[in-house]
């Protein structure tokens, strides 16, 4: 190194430190020794002190009288056993301490500043029996005191789950989960200031609402906050009840229907902004204008408020200026018009589950022609009739009312909520049957009726009229797809058999083995549970099939999935991914298609991601990430439902911007396949023998 004259200095040449004495103020030296012990018994004296101060400081923000060390427990998360105080580094830690006032909490939580608590943590003390931090026994022991809290929970013994409870936590303090357990004890016992500050800190770390687990917490955090607004509510507490009310709207809660009925929430329903949240009103005296405008100005708060991203839409604008304007034309408009035009306005949200349905009390809107329709690459067929219009299975449909079939398609298309243009293509088929929408949109001139002009194969175009009815209005007809039992389906009218993926859409999931093939051939319509046999069981037998016979290949075929609940297929998807015998390239094939969608969509991407499989058909309805979950609510006056999805499904990466998942052979339905009961798609993969880069 150099000195500041640049005179190169080696480190034995630095000036050796001096020996100092510390002098009384008697200017009476003390040696070193005595000082070193005075020292620790000044740290020793001022630690006491500040733990002493630290209690009473727990006791007088917990409202009790405890202050001594048996009625106070500090609770360090993340602290080892025997760590100096000088370890400390978080900013607040919390203390639990037992109060006599059962009513007000058995556990309070107590954010202490680093002052208040530094010397409180000498040790890491429990709350009869509960585990200290860092004892190996206690630890090993945790699960069984898991095991048993959840126990007393589920039986509604809440005297016992809430004790337990309170010993998880003093072992584990750092999961939402078993705070908002503990809340839940209290909030049965009406220890209603416990439950409050138990369910603020399950709020603090978070919940999980994983409905496929054992356990699943509390929910959503929207539910803890309306728990807390009803804590505050039995304690009389009515500003902090609307406080937590507000809150509990603005984390998304679903049914403001229920909280509009609850009665517990009596005293917050006279409060004006309460009223206009809720959508609580007098509807009786009002006029058709004023009946629609409350409607519309609550789909403007429940959209904004529920939708996934909200600034979107409050950016573009769109939304805004479609609103005043639907509002503003409410004189001029029919019902059914309205309508039409709410589904137009809903659309620009932006997804597919968002969309709007209709009240089963107005018939003059659920009016549907009695046929079944699909888009072909021919084009639009009637593929299902009630059976006094089977002679019009299998006829292209030509024009409604004389209005080419390419303009009604085009007009209904500004109509379909959608994740992408794939849902379009299996959606506006039902629309076509609806002919009060068509008649508002001035395609049909009656609301009940429709002339339908046919082209067969020969050429030879007919025209027959047909009535509207009640019988299979949109809602009922797309879960009977692709046509309910009573009527005529075109595949089972033909001299020979229909394709595997034709003999059993109704039927959830179902599988067969292929001997000739190598192949087992597993059709999954629906995400959703078979009375009969479990989703798991069902899994067991379909692999222990695949182990017990020479298979090289399984097909998956989701097709007519259009969604259900996704955390049904995870055991399966476990299952599959260690099935080395077909999660393969070569040996694993998915089927999909326009109406693979939801929780059908996010199975698809999870098989994409986690799996070797090859994907066949067409692209799927949705996206590998989107917006969607169904959580409907009532429009007061007009009766009519919407949608609106509060959940994004971030399924695959982030930067996954596909519009669907695109299969790799691709192969879309066409009608002289379907009119030959063929399955080219299948053909496909049971033939396929090459083994290339990818396949």
């Amino acid at each position: 190194m150099a000195t500041s004259s640049g005179t190169p200095t080696n480190v034995t040449d630095r000036p050796k430190p001096v020996a100092m004495s510390v002098t009384s103020t008697t200017n009476q030296k003390i040696p070193r020794a005595k000082l070193s012990s005075m020292k620790t018994a000044a740290s020793q004296g001022s630690a006491e002190k500040s733990r002493r101060n630290g209690l009473r400081n727990v006791a007088r923000r917990c409202g009790t009288a405890a202050g001594t060390e048996a009625d106070i427990d500090v609770v360090l998360p993340n602290r080892v056993a025997g760590a100096p105080p000088s370890a400390l580094c978080w900013p607040r830690c919390y203390a639990t301490a037992r109060c006599s006032n059962t009513r007000h909490s058995l556990l309070c939580t107590v954010g202490l500043s680093p002052t208040e608590s530094a010397a409180s943590i000498l040790a890491v003390a429990s709350i009869e029996g509960s585990v200290a931090v860092g004892d190996l026994a206690g630890i090993v022991a945790f699960p069984r005191l898991l095991a048993r809290a959840q126990a007393a929970t589920h039986a509604g013994q809440w005297e016992d789950a809430a004790q337990l409870w309170e010993q998880v936590i003093a072992a584990n303090p750092t999961d939402g989960r078993f705070w908002g357990r503990l809340g839940d004890a209290h909030f049965h016992l009406q220890h209603d200031s416990a439950a409050a500050t138990a369910y603020q800190r399950a709020l603090d770390l978070g919940v999980s609402a994983y409905f496929g687990a054992t356990d699943h917490g509390q929910g959503f955090p929207f539910d803890l906050a309306y728990r807390i607004t009803c804590c505050y509510i039995r304690l009389g507490d009515i500003e902090t009840a609307a406080t937590w009310l507000a809150r509990t709207l603005d984390r998304g809660y679903r049914d403001i229907a229920a909280l509009r009925e609850d009665p517990l929430l009596a005293p917050l329903h006279v409060r004006p902004e309460v009223r206009e949240r809720l959508g609580i009103a007098d509807l009786s005296g009002v006029t058709r204008e004023e009946g629609w405008r409350f409607d519309l100005a609550l789909v403007e708060r429940e959209v904004k408020r529920r939708m996934v991203d909200p600034h979107r839409l409050i950016r573009a604008g769109r939304f805004d200026a479609a609103l005043r304007a639907l509002m503003a034309a409410i004189p001029d408009l029919t019902d059914a018009q309205i309508y039409v035009e709410l589904r137009r306005l809903i659309r620009l949200v932006g997804d597919g589950h968002s969309l709007v349905g209709r009240d089963p009390a107005r018939p003059d809107l659920l009016l549907t022609l009695p046929v079944q329709f699909y888009l072909f690459a021919e084009g639009l067929y009637i593929i299902a009739a009630a059976r006094e219009h089977a002679g019009l299975l299998g006829k292209r449909v030509v024009a409604l009312d004389g209005q080419p079939i390419e303009a009604v398609l085009a007009a209904l298309e500004p109509l379909i909520s959608r994740d992408n243009d794939q849902w379009v293509l299996h959606q506006v088929p039902f629309a076509v049957r609806e002919t009060p929408v068509l008649h508002a949109l001035g395609l049909l001139d009656a609301p009940d009726r429709a002339s339908l002009t046919l082209a067969s194969d020969d050429g030879n175009a007919e025209t027959v009229a047909l009535a509207a009815d009640l019988d299979q209005p949109t809602h009922r007809l797309y879960y009977a797809f692709p046509a309910p039992p009573s009527w005529m389906y075109l595949p089972e009218t033909l001299s020979f058999p229909p394709p595997l993926y034709l003999r059993n859409p109704w039927v959830h999931y179902w599988f067969e083995h292929l001997p000739q093939a190598r192949a087992v051939y597993f059709q999954f319509n629906r995400v959703r549970e078979e009375p009969l046999e479990p989703f798991p069981a069902f899994t067991e037998r379909l692999f222990a099939c695949i182990a017990a016979n020479r298979v090289d290949k399984l097909v998956i075929d989701l097709r007519w999935n259009n969604g259900g609940n996704t955390f049904l297929t995870l055991p399966f998807l476990h299952r599959l991914i260690g099935a080395a015998q077909v999660n393969r390239r070569g040996g694993l094939f998915v089927i999909i298609g326009r109406r693979t969608y939801s929780a059908a969509q996010n199975f698809t991407t999870m098989l994409e991601l986690h799996t070797n499989a090859t994907f066949v058909g067409e692209p799927s309805g949705s996206c590998p990430n989107f917006a969607g979950e169904t959580s409907e609510f009532r429009l007061p006056y007009s009766g009519l439902t919407l949608n609106i999805s509060d959940l994004y499904w971030q399924t695959s990466w982030p930067t996954d911007h596909r519009s669907a998942t695109p299969p790799l052979l691709y192969i879309p339905p066409t009608f002289t396949a379907f009119a030959a009961n063929r399955d080219p798609a299948l053909e496909a993969v049971l033939a396929l023998d090459s083994h290339l880069a990818g396949i």
